[in-house]
């Protein structure tokens, strides 16, 4: 029986991985690494940035790495000004809003990020939990971010979905024991199901998407 929905943030609710991509790629030319999609998804996408800092620009102190980081993420939501939800998230919300489901954002960005993102959605206010890596670490791919969602909404892991768009937030929320649904927007379903996805869906207009919650929706009433 479905008693939860569980949404990443970047990729999932919005697209956002193209502007990441371009500011990892400005950033990362300082230090003579000219990055491509194909690195930007294998190293980056999905993950926190003191992993990713580290992985990529060990030599960094962690002073040098934590100004990095703030500069990212700055720069990030000075051009995020313009996103939109992804299609079909509203007529996803309102159903979760009129059944007894419940809902929560699990997301590797920075709070700062969080927040700004779901004001700019215009989705503050609409999901009472909100678990970021700060919270349960050490964050995505671990399982523990979905772990701790699960309990703070006091639902057992067979009862929830998860959507995600990166292998990283896959593996967290299957490690969990998730239903995790893959949203392309960032890699291809081959990719996300070999990940470990059960299925993958471009946005939430998809029909096999609906077909799944109708099922649920009707075991629930």
């Amino acid at each position: 029986m479905l008693e939860a929905i569980l949404f990443d943030l970047d990729g999932t609710l919005a697209d956002t991985d193209s502007i990441h991509f371009a500011v990892w790629q400005d950033i990362l030319v300082r230090f003579e690494l000219d990055i491509d999609r194909a690195f930007y998804q294998q190293r980056i996408s999905g993950r926190t940035n003191s992993k990713i800092i580290k992985d990529i620009i060990p030599q960094l102190s962690l002073e040098e790495a934590w100004k990095l980081a703030t500069e990212k993420e700055e720069t990030f939501r000075r051009v995020a000004n313009s996103l939109r939800p992804t299609p079909g998230l509203d007529r996803l919300i309102c159903l979760i809003e009129n059944t007894s489901i419940k809902k929560a954002v699990v997301t590797n960005a920075p709070e700062d990020n969080a927040t700004y993102m779901l004001k700019i959605l215009r989705l503050q206010g609409t999901f009472p939990t909100v678990i970021m890596a700060k919270d349960a670490p050490p964050g995505k791919p671990d399982p523990a971010p979905y772990e701790l969602a699960l309990s703070r909404l006091r639902v057992a892991s067979q009862n929830a979905i998860a959507f995600e768009d990166s292998a990283a937030g896959i593996r967290s929320a299957v490690g969990a024991g998730i239903y995790t649904i893959g949203v392309t927007s960032s890699h291809s379903s081959e990719y996300l199901i070999d990940a470990g996805a059960s299925m993958t869906i471009k946005d939430f207009n998809n029909e096999q998407l609906w077909q799944l919650l109708d099922s649920e929706c009707q075991a629930v009433s």
